[in-house]
């Protein structure tokens, strides 16, 4: 008797996880160091909203590189449901935010999001083509993710310079842990490693942030860590630093990336 083998469900063994989820610690730090800083800073009826949005929107990326280079290569594998399942979900959560952001927050906040939605476009662009973990793309999502601290403070009634300000002490912070942590990586795996890169965006950055308390835009705190962050990089890749895995590096990255974000807190209501 013949078997219908169409009949016969296939379950994939496939981790879940692995298609609906990040797989890189940095990327995480990346989302919340802005969010963390921004709804503490400008705590609105907007700012769930707008951290809903950002998430949502964040999450949906993974699931949506597998289920966009699957219907493009006209195939439909056993990840293929998991994607389609999981950017469904993550994508509701994103429209919930960015309604209840329409709803709550004055239309002139979302600016910061149009500004990088070119952007965001080209990074669901690399994601399809499995290029996002070049340089190009990585220094795009810092830049683009950074964005979400300038809406909240906007939705909370922050001036358009004061908002900028903060955006530029995000980026400030992010762009030079990406071409760190890239190098530190090649480093730990004996391959061949530039310093210059990292090193010009440590101390551009420590300029940009100097600039910015200068100006009262900023904190003396965020001044004190940067340079911080611009010798733990000057360390790091000098060659004696201990060993260190991929896993640990982007701990550390990230525990410091709230550091980094405290200090933006700490200094904005104190003073200093």
């Amino acid at each position: 008797m013949a078997v219908n083998a169409q009949a016969i469900p296939v379950r994939s063994k496939i981790p879940a996880k692995s298609v609906a989820l990040p797989i890189e610690h940095g990327a995480w730090g990346f989302l919340f160091e802005p969010l963390l800083a921004g709804v503490i800073l400008a705590p609105s009826l907007a700012a769930p909203f707008i951290s809903l949005f950002v998430v949502g929107a964040f999450l949906s990326r993974q699931p949506l590189k597998f289920l966009l280079g699957d219907w493009l290569q006209k195939r439909r594998l056993p990840r293929t449901e998991i994607a389609r399942r999981f950017s469904l979900i993550f994508c509701s959560i994103a429209a919930v935010g960015f309604l209840g952001s329409l709803v709550f927050a004055p239309g002139h906040s979302l600016l910061p999001f149009v500004a990088v939605a070119p952007i965001v476009g080209f990074l669901i662009y690399q994601d399809v083509g499995r290029h996002s973990r070049e340089l190009i793309p990585e220094l795009g999502a810092a830049l683009a993710l950074a964005s979400s601290i300038a809406v909240v403070a906007l939705a909370d009634g922050f001036t358009a310079t004061l908002s900028a300000a903060l955006w530029a002490a995000m980026v400030a912070r992010l762009v030079p842990s990406v071409l760190y942590v890239r190098e530190r990586i090649k480093l730990e795996k004996g391959k061949p490693f530039d310093q210059f890169w990292s090193h010009f965006a440590h101390i551009a950055a420590l300029v940009l942030v100097g600039t910015l308390y200068y100006f009262s835009l900023g904190s003396s705190l965020t001044v004190l860590m940067s340079a911080f962050l611009a010798g733990r990089a000057v360390y790091g890749l000098s060659g004696s630093a201990p060993k260190m895995t991929a896993k640990v590096l982007g701990v550390r990255e990230v525990i410091y990336g709230v550091l980094y974000a405290l200090t933006m807190v700490v200094g904005y209501y104190a003073g200093i």
